[in-house]
């Protein structure tokens, strides 16, 4: 009999693997891959979005809940429109991750303890749609003060 694990652990296991297969997916499509990056660069801020996702499904919340501020959500917003990155090309990258969340939760699907697989599915799309709305905010501020005349 193996040991059952909660959708938590089984992600926090699974960290470095999830992420990649989430960057072989981005350096697959091209529009992403053009913007010249290394994985480092690409990934870095993958850890700690990890991280607040983990803790987010050890401490439930209310989906739809905005009450978990990412700084490094926040942070990953400004810097991929600094590196090039349009708004469509921002989402594309969470979607992206969100497939393989959902991809290892797949492969590990006998792993997990059985019941409420699908309220971790709903928190962790809650989650991760949060991360994108914050870093999309940063985006989009930055946007803003760049288009702001500059005063002598």
């Amino acid at each position: 009999m193996s040991l059952k694990y909660d959708v938590a652990t089984v992600l926090e296991r699974e960290t470095e693997n999830t992420i990649a297969d989430w960057y072989a997916l981005v350096e697959a499509e091209p529009e992403l891959a053009m913007i010249p990056l290394s994985r480092e660069d690409r990934s870095m801020h993958l850890p700690e979005m990890f991280r607040d996702l983990v803790s987010r499904l050890r401490n439930p919340l209310p989906l739809g809940t905005h009450a978990l501020i990412s700084a490094a959500a926040r942070d990953h917003g400004c810097l991929r429109r600094d590196q090039g990155y349009t708004a469509a090309m921002l989402v594309e990258e969470s979607r992206m991750l969100q497939v393989s969340i959902f991809q290892t939760l797949h492969l590990h699907v006998e792993d997990t303890k059985p019941g409420v697989l699908l309220m971790y599915v709903m928190a962790i799309a809650d989650e991760v749609d949060s991360q994108l709305a914050q870093a999309m905010k940063s985006y989009i501020t930055e946007a803003k003060l760049d288009a702001e005349p500059i005063e002598a």
